[in-house]
């Protein structure tokens, strides 16, 4: 790894105008993308980490608590 490198990018980076940093930004992130709510969703579920839910016991029925 080449720290000496990326200390020198930090100090250039903080240097800049906060106007120059946040084009630097936009340019950077500009094509980051997020995943949708049913990406999200299918992750969960094909990942199988809440599996273990299904052995959970039902404690909450729809009759419990007040109407909203």
């Amino acid at each position: 790894m080449n720290t000496q490198l990326i200390d020198t990018l930090v100090q250039i980076i903080r240097a800049l105008s906060v106007t120059e940093q946040a084009l630097l930004e936009k340019k950077l992130f500009s094509d980051v993308s997020y995943p949708s709510t049913l990406e999200l969703m299918n992750l969960a579920e094909k990942g199988r980490a809440l599996d273990f839910l299904h052995d959970e016991p039902d404690i909450y029925t729809a009759e419990d608590g007040e109407p909203v």
